[in-house]
């Protein structure tokens, strides 16, 4: 398709999908916005998960099996800190701590974590443009019977064991969205705006919680389409289904369309959720119906090729 493409991610879904787009839309044309909320800092240094998956997938980097981190990595350092007595619960590979330790060492010289992540990408030769949901701290927590956690402490350490009630976003009011996010935002050349199929909740919402940033994205004239994250009644990867069901929502592709509400144009699910289709489409979504599991380099470009022809056919 002609004209520019906005993509929001969150982590191994999206940054499947986002490769995708890498392969059908030119670099300079496409654009990933990744949320930022699971960041923390953790044995001293500045850790942006979604971030750094995504910049590894395009990269050709990631490892393949996991999702996350890179290829091939290893695990002298964990070994070490272990045999020391430190924490190893969030685990970090010897050449993955490298690019911590840079994006620390530049934030601490006054660099904004947009022209941080700029920087790391320019050294990995990732072409497109990856930006930061914003450069301003937000943190997201979960509600348990143990008190608010930090979410990598829920997600990493305790496995999502415990049972969540709320979501917020620390920081959130006083953040504002990247300069290059709101760049984006405006653009008039924007012909499709994707929501990768990564957790509503934890992934897509903090992006969306930003002040201004729904609105503007409701205002484009650019379709936005979202690619459901649950696939019969389960999340490929990560805790969406769980939280959904905490939340008492159905677990199913069509509560998420209808929790996205008046932000879509239209929706894509997976061929195994056809029974959804009509109940998404009664909710005044078109809807497209295609294989939305990525497992092969195939599958993420033909998803993307997919995405991008339904955005087209809205606009």
């Amino acid at each position: 398709m002609s004209g520019k493409v906005l993509a929001l991610s969150g982590g191994v879904g999206g940054a499947k999908l986002a490769f995708g787009l890498s392969q059908c839309v030119a670099a300079d044309q496409l654009c990933i916005v990744a949320n930022t909320g699971d960041d923390f800092s953790h044995l001293g240094v500045a850790i942006c998960p979604d971030l750094d998956t995504v910049m590894y997938t395009l990269a050709g980097l990631a490892n393949a099996v996991q999702g996350w981190g890179l290829e091939g990595e290893s695990w002298q350092l964990m070994s070490a800190l272990d045999r020391l007595g430190g924490e190893t619960w969030f685990r970090l590979g010897d050449r993955d701590m490298a690019t911590h330790l840079r994006r620390t060492a530049l934030l601490a010289e006054g660099l904004s974590l947009e022209r941080v992540t700029a920087s790391l990408c320019r050294a990995l030769s990732v072409e497109q443009t990856l930006l930061p949901m914003s450069d301003d701290p937000v943190r997201t927590q979960v509600h348990t019977t143990q008190g608010w956690l930090a979410f990598q402490d829920y997600f990493v350490r305790q496995q999502c064991a415990p049972q969540i009630d709320a979501i917020r976003f620390q920081g959130i009011d006083s953040a504002t969205a990247a300069q290059g996010f709101r760049q984006a935002l405006v653009d008039p050349a924007l012909s499709a705006i994707v929501i990768c199929p990564s957790n509503p909740f934890v992934s897509v919402d903090p992006i969306l919680a930003l002040p201004d940033v729904r609105e503007a994205l409701i205002g484009h004239a650019a379709p936005v389409i979202a690619v459901s994250p649950i696939i019969a009644g389960a999340a490929l990867k990560g805790p969406a289904a769980k939280m959904m069901a905490a939340l008492a929502m159905p677990v199913c592709a069509s509560a998420v369309a209808a929790y996205y509400g008046d932000l879509l144009d239209g929706f894509v699910i997976d061929n195994a959720d056809s029974s959804e289709r009509s109940a998404i489409e009664a909710l005044g979504l078109p809807v497209l119906q295609v294989n939305t599991i990525m497992r092969s380099t195939e599958a993420k470009i033909a998803l993307a090729a997919d995405c991008l022809e339904f955005a087209a056919s809205l606009s």
